[in-house]
């Protein structure tokens, strides 16, 4: 064999033996670059539900082309709405679900590694001003710990359509989109997050209902066009009476919306009017107070009593307890989200404030043969609950509390 053979065999034989090391020593190399970390965690120092002590979920509306931020936090021993006015957070469940969905997370399948698919993959950060684009804007939740730092930050995207029980994901600041199989999809909405029945009402409860509609005539300070209908349980049947009578099917629209009255936002009050509430005294208006009521659709007249520019509606119990319900203006924010807090608001439904007061009558608990101290006890946790919150209830429900007909 010629010395240049020899030479050219001598090289080829390194070549093999330096092939044969690397794929020894780095099986990994074989691997497309694309699937370098499928099957990995998401969150590998995420361990823990109860040390999340912050939630904030980001919805987009792609309609309204605007962001929708819910952030929820742990404060002084309970959960808060921070997002909205630091309102309590009181579906516990939610919050546990929300957490647990994010534990123990894998990064099943890569999907894609291009940032031109994320619109596809609904999977765009909602929070990204720099992409034009409206549509494919996914639903970013990050979870935090009591000193804030981040336990999981991730996009949810669109349901894997090939995949049951899987979704399209990403980490944000990185492109590479995944397939993972979680039944994660928390709420950006208030009121998945309050409880459904704010009166705790049920319908065995109702003994009467007093519609009391009327028109405030704000320069002669009176009301006028004032009407009265009564519908009183009798039996397993409502009587009416008034002016005109209600139909069974208004009746039951009444009876449903009060015994499900889920609040769709909250303002806070002022304080001092809030206090007077909470005390029972009689109002002592101050500037701050007659301006944050008439804003919102509600009025005191000089014998200090509360009206509203949508009338009342009361509703009398076994139990001998009294709400007022008093409808005040449609929200005026509803264009938008608050600059002052952020919050989002609900677009298009002429959302109105409702304010809820309750008393204890103890001859109407006499009447029904209830033991009064549940009456008295139920009637101070509720107006405890009631003083500090202007309620925002969705229209639908102010049209069933409010029927014409």
């Amino acid at each position: 064999m010629s010395r240049e053979g020899i030479t050219t065999g001598a090289f080829l034989a390194a070549a093999l033996i330096l092939a044969a090391a690397a794929s020894w020593f780095e099986p990994e190399a074989r691997r497309p670059e694309i699937f370098s970390d499928q099957g990995e965690p998401l969150f590998p120092d995420f361990r823990d539900v109860l040390a999340v002590k912050a939630i904030e979920v980001i919805d987009y509306d792609e309609e309204q082309a605007v962001a929708r931020p819910l952030k929820v936090e742990f404060r002084r021993g309970q959960w808060v709405l921070a997002s909205h006015h630091d309102y309590p957070a009181e579906a516990g469940d939610r919050l546990v679900k929300t957490a647990g969905a994010l534990l123990d997370l894998k990064k099943d399948l890569v999907v894609s590694d291009r940032i031109e698919d994320h619109s596809a993959y609904g999977v765009i950060d909602p929070l990204d001003m720099s992409v034009a684009s409206l549509a494919g804007r996914g639903k970013r939740v990050t979870l935090r710990d009591e000193r804030g730092r981040i336990l999981a930050d991730v996009v949810l995207g669109k349901p894997d359509g090939e995949r049951p029980g899987h979704r399209y994901l990403r980490l944000p600041g990185q492109k590479r989109t995944y397939s993972v199989k979680t039944e994660a999809d928390p709420s950006a909405d208030f009121a998945d997050w309050v409880e459904g029945n704010l009166l705790r009402l049920t319908a065995s409860d109702i003994r009467r209902i007093i519609i009391n509609r009327y028109s405030i005539d704000e320069g002669l300070g009176r009301l006028t066009n004032a009407e009265r209908i009564t519908v009183s349980r009798e039996g397993n049947e409502w009587k009416t009476e008034g002016p005109r009578r209600l139909g069974r099917a208004s009746i039951d629209g009444i009876v449903g919306a009060l015994t499900r009255l889920r609040i769709v936002g909250a303002r806070p009050k002022p304080k001092p009017l809030a206090e007077q509430l909470r005390s029972g005294q009689p109002l002592e208006l101050s500037l701050e107070t007659v301006m944050s009521l008439r804003q919102r659709g509600f009025f005191v007249t000089p014998d200090g009593r509360l009206l509203a520019n949508e009338g009342e509606l009361f509703v009398e119990t076994a139990q001998g307890l009294v709400y007022t319900l008093r409808f005040g203006e449609v929200t005026t924010s509803a264009a938008g989200p608050s600059p002052a807090s952020g919050e989002a608001v609900r677009v298009g439904d002429q959302d109105r404030f409702l304010f809820v007061t309750v008393r204890f009558d103890p001859q109407r608990a006499a009447a029904s043969g209830t033991e009064p101290s549940a009456g008295e006890r139920l009637a101070r946790a509720l107006t405890e609950r009631f003083a500090d919150w202007y309620y925002v209830i969705s229209g639908k429900d102010f049209a069933r509390l409010h029927p014409r007909s």
